[in-house]
């Protein structure tokens, strides 16, 4: 039978094009970072801060070390001490994260923004590695590979932008990694536990708990749960009721911050279903009903993935995707968090015979890899490529769930 357009593409991907394109790839970015940077002082070669994300973490570590917790959420404060930090400048980062964060990060505030940033950011790639690590020794196909898997994580784009950028998004890499691990030894308990750790960036909490609850994963749910509540918990009584009740009501009226941030350029810098609708009708009503809409499609399609008896891999792929599509607000350094979809899928690809569908999911996460870091095109096609895959990537999912050998067989030709 002729091979279909998929399998012609997926020939085409071999495993040496592969390597010299995640080299490619490694040598633009990485070299265009170090021409960036090497510069002295806090200013990279284009005038921008280096690792300026980290600024409004810095800041509110600094606020809690020296007893201004109260101060987290007013903006002429942050306002202040970011001038004291950088001088004169147009950059203007409100405080959007849980106090819990700054917390986490005050010991860092014993030295300068800098030096602080820049230990923050190696911790940050070690703790990305030991993601990659880890779930890389889950993948017995993917063993005697070990080059390729460590090259292409240095080549993910998420990665350098969540690099230059100095953002968290390790930490939630951890949280779904190590919630893969717990659900691998059967802990779904312990992997619910690890989910709800990411109760520090509750965008990320949109979609899990609904899946888990309606797929009546009980043990998974209540972990998150109880992890998530632990950690407000926590919050609550270490910074009190007043500075609680600001962080929420900064979170639930995005429309104070958004204009005074770069975040009022957001859709062309997201990757999920907000921003795809928010790109391409240009009237808020309608574009959030189709969210809602497609969010609800999402869900349920998810739901019954969940349920099935597809591999855990693939369920956890279809989780994280739809995590992502269902997330409001997910910048490219975000899509960090979807490092377990690329191994988890080519350890399955890798384990099955070469079929249409096994061709399909090849091709599709070779796009799924590259198009985040085309999301500038956006501003001109109104149309965010990634978005579209990522969706084809959890249909074909959804279309083989019921497969017994999920992928490999269904509807499968002869190549």
């Amino acid at each position: 039978m002729t091979a279909s357009i998929w399998v012609r593409f997926s020939d085409r991907l071999t495993l040496r094009r592969l390597r010299a394109h995640a080299i490619i790839l490694a040598l633009c970015l990485w070299g265009a970072c170090a021409a960036d940077f090497a510069t002295s002082g806090l200013f990279d070669r284009a005038g921008n801060v280096k690792f300026q994300d980290f600024l409004q973490f810095y800041i509110s570590a600094r606020l809690i070390r020296e007893g201004r917790s109260s101060q987290l959420y007013d903006q002429q404060v942050a306002d202040r001490e970011l001038h004291a930090i950088v001088g004169p400048s147009q950059v203007r980062l409100p405080t959007v994260y849980g106090p819990q964060v700054g917390l986490l990060l005050s010991p860092l505030t014993h030295f300068s923004f800098l030096r602080a940033a820049i230990i923050w950011t190696a911790f940050s790639v070690l703790l990305y590695y030991i993601c990659i690590y880890a779930l890389w020794k889950s993948c017995p196909n993917l063993r005697s590979h070990s080059r390729i898997v460590a090259i292409s994580a240095l080549a993910f784009p998420p990665f350098f932008h969540f690099f230059v950028r100095g953002q968290l998004s390790a930490l939630i890499l951890a949280c779904f990694t190590g919630a893969f691990l717990a659900w691998h030894i059967n802990r779904p308990l312990f992997a619910g536990l690890a989910l709800g750790m990411v109760a520090f960036k509750p965008q990320f909490l949109v979609a899990i708990p609904l899946i888990l609850l309606f797929a009546r994963d009980w043990a998974a749910f209540s972990g998150l749960a109880l992890s998530a509540a632990a950690q407000l918990g926590f919050a609550r009584l270490y910074f009190g009721k007043d500075v609680m009740q600001s962080y929420f009501d900064t979170i639930h009226h995005p429309q104070r911050w958004m204009s005074i941030s770069e975040l009022a350029l957001a859709p062309i810098q997201m990757h999920s279903l907000r921003s795809f609708w928010t790109l391409l009708i240009p009237w808020s009503a309608p574009a959030f009903a189709l969210y809602f809409l497609s969010s609800l499609i999402v869900l349920v399609s998810v739901i019954a993935i969940w349920k099935s008896p597809s591999p855990l891999a693939l369920r956890f792929s279809a989780l994280l995707l739809a995590d992502a599509l269902i997330n409001p607000h997910l910048f490219i350094y975000d899509l960090l968090a979807l490092a377990p979809v690329f191994l988890l899928l080519t350890e399955h690809i890798a384990s099955h015979a070469k079929t249409e569908n096994t061709a399909q999911l090849r091709v599709l996460l070779y796009l799924a890899f590259l198009l985040p870091l085309f999301f500038p095109l956006a501003r001109f096609t109104h149309i965010q490529l990634s978005v579209v895959v990522f969706v084809l990537l959890l249909w074909t999912l959804y279309r083989n769930r019921n497969c017994p050998s999920a992928l490999a067989s269904c509807d499968s030709v002869v190549v």
